[in-house]
């Protein structure tokens, strides 16, 4: 006599705390079982094969950004770009505000920061390893992007502390409420309130920042609004930071759970940058971004209408078996060359070269330093937000070379 199990019903919400936890067999049966997946509580249907989100994020005509990229009832509707910048634009007015902001953003002025993010990773590193046990994100992870972003944009060293405490509230979602939480809204608004002064202040007196580069920014006469420039320095300090931040602990956790591994970067500092891009893949700290549909589609038999809400689920795309084998294995040698963590096409984030150079720098300077470290499980704790994926604590322990 033969009996059968039942499998649990495939449910899949971005605000289940189970999912911040470990996402990846739910993503795993999506992918199986129903690659264009409907959500009727949260009102979103979610992509997540690899070919769907990358098609989807080339897609522009078919795929809209101009309500924002959170399924956050208050983050989510036509004004999502006064906190969300470009990112919440669709072309022509996308491609106007990414021009204009390149403009004081450009990938000579970040490479020009290279000696200057190691001389920050260092100010960090060295009273952390002198301590010898210390809290990777807390001590280091968290410190080495903030610091950037705020050099780069203009935040005084005495407000940054603060400036990383607002930005962990934006993201930060409790148990059982499907929005922003009052903090979170609290926090946004105090940063916006901050950004506006700070513009007012560089309107007056210019400085060797970004904040004064935005306002002196042109194209043919058109030039960016307070409005814009506020939004850009918000999306700056909650989206560069955080996922920065993440992407760091990140690689620092699957590094340490996986010794066979996390050790060769040690023997050879040449392999940071494969385990970034492998940390990148296996568990990027953006997991999924909203777009809107623009038209209706029709998708693996599954007819989508106009104006739904579809998650692109990164995270789960960056694990589709049938472009990246073996994906639940953490390979440092793998062909990592089709991630989808930064996206693609015309949102491809700005941030990519600034993200790689920092875990590039700050990783390389901690293999140049630590023979072996060790995480302790029993301290360590996840962040909770429906779009980032990473580690508030970190406890760690290092032997010194």
């Amino acid at each position: 006599m033969t009996t059968t199990t039942s499998r649990e019903p495939l449910v899949y919400s971005p605000y289940a705390y189970e999912i911040h936890e470990d996402p990846y067999p739910i993503y795993a049966r999506l992918r199986a079982e129903a690659p264009v997946y409907r959500n009727d509580e949260f009102d979103f249907w979610a992509l997540s094969r690899h070919e769907d989100v990358l098609a989807a994020f080339r897609n522009v005509d078919a795929f809209s950004n101009s309500f924002g990229v959170s399924l956050d009832p208050s983050a989510f509707g036509p004004d999502a770009h006064k906190v969300m910048s470009f990112l919440a634009l669709d072309p022509p007015r996308h491609t106007r505000m990414r021009s204009l902001v390149g403009k004081g953003f450009t990938p000579s002025k970040v490479a020009q920061m290279e000696d200057r993010i190691r001389e920050i990773a260092i100010e960090h590193l060295e009273p952390a390893l002198d301590m010898g046990e210390f809290d990777f994100i807390a001590d280091f992870a968290g410190k080495l992007p903030m610091d950037v972003i705020s050099e780069l944009v203009g935040v005084p060293p005495v407000d940054r502390a603060e400036v990383r405490r607002l930005a962990d509230l934006v993201v930060h979602r409790e148990d059982g409420l499907f929005d922003v939480p009052r903090a979170g809204m609290d926090a946004a608004l105090t940063l916006v309130g901050y950004y506006q002064d700070m513009v007012n202040e560089r309107r007056s007196v210019r400085r060797d920042d970004l904040a004064s580069a935005l306002l002196d920014a042109e194209i043919d006469g058109d030039k960016l609004t307070d409005e814009e420039i506020i939004a850009f320095l918000f999306l700056m300090v909650v989206a560069g930071n955080e996922t920065t931040t993440k992407l760091l602990g990140n690689a620092w956790y699957w590094g340490w759970h996986n010794p066979d591994q996390g050790t060769k970067p040690f023997d050879d500092p040449a392999r940071v940058v494969d385990w970034i891009e492998e940390t990148l893949r296996f568990d990027t700290s953006s997991q999924m971004l909203l777009r809107v549909t623009r038209m209706p589609l029709e998708l693996h038999d599954t007819a989508i209408p106009e104006g739904a809400k579809v998650l692109l689920l990164i995270g789960s795309g960056n694990r589709d078996e049938s472009v990246f084998p073996d994906p639940e294995r953490y390979d440092l040698d793998r062909d990592t060359t089709k991630l989808i963590s930064f996206g693609n096409g015309r949102h491809f984030c700005m941030g990519a070269p600034l993200a790689r150079l920092e875990a590039r720098i700050g990783l390389g300077e901690l293999v140049k330093r630590v023979a072996s470290y060790e995480v302790d499980p029993s301290g360590m704790a996840r962040v909770h937000s429906i779009n980032v994926r990473g580690f508030a604590t970190l406890p760690t322990k290092v032997t010194i070379r």
